[in-house]
């Protein structure tokens, strides 16, 4: 199945073979996890040949995966695939380390190719697959029925999803991606808050480098929610894009509806005879109007609304980070303007002190002046008057600064 130069793997078969116990990847080889309609997984070792032979895509989309190379969050939607690239923030808050990562993955009517699928940040998804994909067995029907309590509707759902395989394992990942930015986007909201409040308490350069940091954070997680909901309003504001994910609408094409359920009934190891959920979603959706793109409009508008809110949260965020910036420049202003009044009052005693050391300076020049003996009693007089009048000076100055608005009251 992986083509001449890749190598498949069954899920929870391990690899073995050779020296070393293990099968060495073919060289330009790419892990990808590969769930199809019926809920079956298998891991494969694969070249990107193979996988643009498998769901017949370009170079030019499959290079959007490509994990050399940077893109932005895209969603493409092609004749028989649609190809995933959702790019989200990882973050090690410790020490506020942040680097890009992202969901990669392809979505056909009856299969999804996901990237990496032993990638820790890969996991969660992964399981959310299993569980929405989960095959329905002869077993579990009986038991549905056998419940008397359980009304029909009930049993209906029991047996098959309403939406067809693309547009569900679409929602797995959008709804990874959100609830991840949004989970991402609380955590920050609760580290920036206590933050800020410290800061204001007491301006010190511990304080001011953690808000430094979180301000950095923000502004990628910014970038990267930001990225998303670019992606998800361009889907929405061309019908034409959102018609292109109707895979399984595409896959009947012309053909008439019994045939084109002829085509879609393929064979189910647990049900029997009995069509899976995912072919009957396919053939429901391909009957539809072939202009209709309200299910996928409905799908993308819903979690455009939560990334949205994540988006209007950040920006509140950062709103608070900017009036507390603001109120720390008017609290550091008003420091310098005390600093500035201050210099301005050492400034007048001094011109006023000098005044009073010319006089001394005067009257100390050790020349033999005939006024400069016999009129000790003169020495009191010139030190009370001189002191007198640098206060008087030092006063005026600083009425006039009063005065002027130059100093407070």
């Amino acid at each position: 199945m992986g083509g001449k130069d890749g190598k498949v793997v069954p899920e929870g078969q391990p690899s073995s073979g050779g020296d070393g116990g293990l099968i060495k990847k073919a060289a330009g080889s790419w892990s990808w996890m590969l769930i199809n309609a019926s809920g079956q997984e298998m891991v494969l070792d694969v070249d990107k040949y193979s996988i643009m032979h498998r769901v017949q895509i370009h170079a030019r989309d499959l290079r959007i995966l490509d994990p050399l190379l940077s893109y932005p969050s895209t969603i493409l939607g092609r004749e028989k695939a649609i190809v995933l690239n959702l790019e989200f923030l990882l973050c090690v808050h410790a020490l506020l380390i942040c680097n890009g990562q992202h969901i990669k993955a392809i979505i056909t009517a009856e299969e999804i190719l996901l990237r990496d699928p032993l990638d820790d940040k890969v996991a969660p998804i992964v399981e959310e697959l299993r569980r929405r994909l989960k095959p329905v067995n002869a077993d579990d029907i009986d038991n549905i029925s056998g419940r008397e309590s359980v009304p029909q509707h009930d049993l209906d759902t029991g047996e098959e999803d309403e939406s067809a395989f693309e547009f569900r394992a679409l929602e797995v990942a959008l709804e990874a991606i959100c609830s991840y930015l949004a989970a991402r986007t609380i955590e920050l909201e609760m580290a920036v808050y206590p933050a800020l409040d410290m800061l204001t308490e007491k301006i010190s350069s511990r304080n001011l480098d953690r808000l430094r940091k979180l301000k950095s954070q923000m502004t990628r997680l910014t970038a990267r929610v930001h990225k998303v909901r670019d992606e998800l309003e361009k889907l929405l504001d061309d019908d034409d894009d959102m018609d292109e994910l109707y895979l399984s609408r595409k896959l009947v094409g012309a053909t008439s509806s019994l045939s084109g359920s002829a085509a879609f009934l393929h064979y189910s190891p647990s049900i029997g005879s009995k069509p899976s959920r995912a072919s009957r979603a396919s053939v429901a959706t391909a009957l539809g109007d072939e202009n209709d793109v309200g299910e996928v409009e409905m799908l993308v508008e819903s979690y455009f609304m939560q990334i949205d809110g994540t988006l209007n949260k950040l920006t509140t965020i950062r709103e608070y980070i900017d009036s507390t910036e603001d109120y720390i420049n008017i609290q550091l202003d008003n420091k310098r303007n005390q600093l500035i009044q201050l210099e301005l009052i050492l400034s007048s005693g001094t011109l006023s002190l000098s005044i009073y050391s010319l006089v001394a300076g005067i009257f100390g020049v050790n020349i033999p002046y005939t006024w400069n003996t016999g009129y000790g009693y003169l020495f009191k007089w010139v030190v009370i008057i001189t002191g007198i009048f640098c206060s008087v000076v030092f006063i005026l100055i600083m009425s006039y600064a009063r005065y002027k608005g130059l100093v407070g009251s």
